[in-house]
């Protein structure tokens, strides 16, 4: 009930995100349908069936990824202060943005089947003078149970990934013990408002004369702060890279490391390509046919473009990193270093969609030259699978820019207050746009030939 409450008092924006992620649902929801109605229609031909199935999971995929994307960028089920006090923890937000999830893409796959049911002519008659009654087996019963097995894949899959994704980590729970437990205490070890024995209080704090009212002098505001106490509760892990876990006594932020896989993502892409190339010349099978027409190679071919575009994804926070460290190569100057500074901090975040998309296009550019003399039958299962595909894909980077973007709001505005232009910060994103697509975009090109070249042989 919760979960329904935060849904209905969303704003625009998030309902909009929302309502296409029930739409992405739909539309996986209705191509799973047609492949039970194909399966209904030819039951002497189980293994086409089987291979239309087959092609489903990957816009089961690219939703499932946009859905969780969404979660994520959801404001209704952000942890905040206080919310543990009245029992939503970490743990009960993760489940309410499931269970969010799991009513946006249950709203898509009924609209599946209401569309698919008005197809077939179950609920006002034959539509189209019975066009789509071949692959929709509209003059045989339609079986319940397993029509509504398959609805269900992507409330699940979808609902399951977001948890995942969302878990409460184990440090940060540890955390939020050691900060909420027994009452507030200063790092010099005493309650607040108090001071240790022997220490100086700073200016502006409480039993000071800055906060008693007494005039500010010149003395004041140049004494020396008193330096905090280590923690005896902290713990390595609450401060990285530090010896001992010990804090920073500058009170600076620790540096990020840069994502390490670049490495494992170059490995995965030359498997996929050295699979794709072995398949395509020793494997006498018939190929994989997509459901509109289009004449697929060899099943080794896909298992390749599928280990290619894992690839891509794991290489692709590692590769926005280092767009980011190239801006800020050959001394910089304030827009450079904005820029590259900006793709370091988001490498994680928009990384992986980047490389996802990356793959994709990829995948549309090799089926494009593969497919550039010939006027293949692109049937309407398989327009809306690209759509599926290629829209769930694009819209996961768009809401990871957002969530980017919110991320730095106060970054932004501190800049602003600094006298920072709004034109450099304008600027500041154009090379940051600009250099993606100048690793990205060849990237894309170079993966796309190699992936159609065993195939044009």
């Amino acid at each position: 009930m919760l979960a329904l409450r935060l849904a209905r008092a969303g704003q625009p924006l998030v309902q909009l995100r929302r309502l296409l992620v029930a739409s992405a649902s739909a539309g996986t929801g209705f191509l799973l349908l047609c492949t039970l109605g194909h399966a209904m229609t030819h039951p002497e031909s189980s293994t086409a069936s089987v291979l239309r199935l087959a092609w489903c999971a990957a816009p089961l995929a690219a939703t499932v990824y946009f859905a969780v994307a969404v979660a994520r960028t959801d404001p209704g089920t952000r942890p905040r202060p206080g919310l543990s006090a009245i029992g939503l923890g970490p743990g009960r937000l993760t489940a309410i943005s499931a269970t969010t999830t799991a009513l946006a893409t249950t709203l898509g796959s009924t609209l599946a089947l209401l569309l698919f049911l008005h197809l077939r002519g179950d609920l006002t008659g034959m539509p189209f003078d019975g066009a789509a009654a071949d692959f929709l087996a509209a003059d045989r019963p339609l079986p319940l149970p397993a029509a509504l097995t398959l609805l269900s894949l992507v409330p699940i899959a979808a609902s399951a990934a977001t948890a995942l994704a969302l878990r409460p980590r184990a440090e940060s729970r540890a955390r939020g013990r050691r900060h909420t437990g027994g009452s507030a205490t200063r790092p010099g070890g005493g309650p607040a408002g108090q001071h240790p024995v022997g220490a100086q209080a700073g200016p502006g704090e409480p039993g000071t004369p800055a906060a008693a009212g007494a005039p500010v002098t010149a003395d004041t505001l140049l004494a020396p702060a008193p330096q905090p106490a280590a923690d005896a509760s902290a713990t390595p892990a609450d401060h990285p890279g530090r010896p001992g876990g010990a804090p920073d006594p500058r009170g600076l932020v620790p540096a990020q490391t840069a994502p390490g896989g670049l490495p494992w993502g170059a490995a995965v892409v030359a498997v996929g390509l050295a699979v794709e190339t072995y398949a395509s010349r020793s494997d006498p099978t018939p190929g994989l046919a997509l459901p509109g027409g289009f004449a697929g190679g060899p099943a080794g071919v896909l298992v390749g473009w599928a280990l290619t575009a894992v690839g891509l994804a794991l290489a692709g926070p590692a590769l926005t990193h280092l767009c980011g460290l190239l801006l800020q190569s050959v001394r910089p100057g304030a827009l450079r270093l904005i820029a590259g500074r900006v793709l370091q901090t988001e490498a994680r975040r928009i990384g992986q969609p980047l490389g996802v998309l990356c793959a994709v296009a990829s995948g549309a550019y090799a089926m494009a030259t593969l497919y550039s003399g010939e006027r293949p039958d692109f049937g309407p299962l398989s327009t809306l699978g690209a759509l599926v595909v290629g829209g769930c894909t694009l819209l996961t980077l768009v809401t990871a820019a957002v969530e980017a973007r919110q991320a730095r709001a106060d970054t932004t505005a501190a800049l602003l207050r600094l006298g920072a232009p709004v034109t450099m910060l304008r600027s500041a994103a154009a090379l940051r746009v600009g250099a993606l697509l100048a690793v990205f975009g060849p990237l894309t090109w170079v993966v796309a030939q190699l992936a159609a070249l065993p195939l044009t042989r």
